[in-house]
């Protein structure tokens, strides 16, 4: 399984609008092949300004399959037109890793 995150600074004003832009969004990656889960995770201090956006994924190539899709491209068309570049006190920062263990408590 393959962890992709995206580190992404918000300016505090800006907090509400982008969480509504997630909860609102196209859903194209849901029904992509391979894609597992999406976490939306909001700082808890004031002095942290990073949310983190993290998707699950079973293969590196099922997550670089989504990133060459048109499903993908449509996705992040929608999102740079209701994304405004005030919103953000800087650039975002891309990981991506490789589960190594596992404690998931899921039935």
């Amino acid at each position: 399984m393959i962890v992709v995150m995206n580190r992404i600074p918000v300016k505090p004003e800006h907090h509400e609008a982008f969480e509504a832009r997630f909860r609102n969004r196209a859903r194209e990656i849901d029904r992509f092949p391979g894609f597992i889960r999406n976490l939306v995770l909001r700082p808890t201090s004031e002095d942290n300004p990073y949310y983190v956006i993290m998707t699950f994924w079973e293969s590196r190539e099922a997550f670089e399959a989504w990133v060459n899709s048109e499903a993908f491209e449509k996705a992040h068309r929608r999102a740079r037109t209701e994304t405004k570049p005030e919103w953000f006190q800087g650039r975002n920062v891309f990981e991506m890793y490789e589960v190594v263990t596992d404690t998931d408590a899921t039935p």
